[in-house]
């Protein structure tokens, strides 16, 4: 099949009023960017290629603003086999949408794609510039980060193998393909609590884990006790599972417990430091802050998706990323025209 299409598919395709001329040209030719023939200024760079990045990135190439996607390919629900709760996707592989994505994005000439690691921006007098692993160096007007956060995986023999799969963070997302199961929640306090009144609808068979003493208060208990959630007052040790699927818990004092799914609460960190590096500032739980237009507390520079919300989804990193694309495009008009 020819890599080819003309400018009439690209009306079709990308809704973009070129040119009436049906004139061939390579697809490669503006997907990928070229350091040997590609200029390294753009309107905007977006740092993050996923589903919030690629969500601005589509909204700013529909307005015809040159721009360059770097992504170092590893998203935050790379250990999810299946996407939930997400309309249109329900069910979908991450992959397979964000693949999808990427090729529509592309369509979109004015968007180029870079792979690779950022490890470096920097502010300059006509924005910033941002420099990769490989030494590639690029200059944009705006800087956008969708980079998404980093879990941190508590000291738990097969946690992490278990991780976005029987070992979940959110009811939303996961919780209605084990309604009815046995099921533990490995957290303490007010976020224990959240969660057990929100599986509480999907099952009858809730066990608390607390990892240490209980910290709930007294209202809680109560509740606790009226909906018959267990409490267990001991540490994880081990989580046995068949490639991913618990079968059972075992604690640090030896003994065990079957289960068949289990929510856990675990500290992140974001996963790239240079909107940090560059003075953007944290929320108390470590989202970069922004304001209702995805802004963060420097000029210039927005942030989209699960870096800055604790809303962790594929349709809210699209639905902040397709924001931050409209108001980055809103201040770079408001700027020129």
């Amino acid at each position: 099949m020819s890599n080819k299409i003309s400018r009439r598919t690209i009306i079709k395709q990308g809704g973009l009023v070129l040119t009436a001329l049906a004139i061939p040209f390579p697809l490669t030719a503006f997907t990928k960017f070229n350091i040997m023939t590609d200029k390294n200024q753009f309107d905007v760079i977006i740092i993050g290629g996923s589903y919030a990045g690629l969500s601005a990135a589509m909204a700013l190439g529909r307005s015809v603003k040159n721009v360059l996607i770097i992504d170092s390919g590893k998203p935050c629900n790379r250990y999810t086999p299946h996407s939930h709760n997400f309309i249109t996707h329900d069910g979908a592989v991450p992959s397979e949408i964000a693949t999808k994505a990427k090729e529509q994005v592309l369509n979109y000439n004015t968007v180029k794609f870079f792979n690779g690691l950022a490890v470096a921006g920097k502010k300059t007098n006509n924005g910033f510039e941002i420099q990769t692993k490989s030494g590639d160096k690029f200059s944009g007007k705006k800087l956008v980060f969708a980079t998404g956060v980093k879990d941190i995986f508590p000291n738990i023999k097969g946690f992490e193998d278990c991780w976005g799969k029987s070992v979940i963070h959110c009811p939303y997302c996961h919780g209605y393909e084990f309604k009815g199961e046995k099921t533990a929640i490995i957290a303490n306090g007010d976020r224990a609590f959240h969660v057990a009144s929100l599986v509480n609808n999907l099952t009858n068979e809730i066990t608390i884990i607390t990892t240490g003493k209980a910290e709930f208060k007294e209202e809680q208990y109560a509740k606790l006790k009226n909906h018959k959630i267990n409490i267990i007052e001991k540490e994880v040790k081990e989580i046995k599972h068949q490639n991913g699927t618990i079968s059972t818990l075992i604690f640090e004092d030896g003994s065990e417990e079957n289960f068949n799914v289990a929510y856990a609460a675990i500290p992140f960190e974001q996963h790239c430091k240079i909107p940090l590096d560059l003075g953007c500032e944290t929320t108390e739980m470590g989202h970069l802050k922004v304001d209702i237009f995805q802004k963060t507390t420097i000029p210039g520079i927005y942030a989209c998706g699960d870096n800055s919300s604790p809303m962790r989804s594929v349709a809210n990193a699209v639905s902040t990323g397709n924001l931050t694309g409209a108001m980055v495009n809103n201040e770079l008009t408001m700027e020129g025209f």
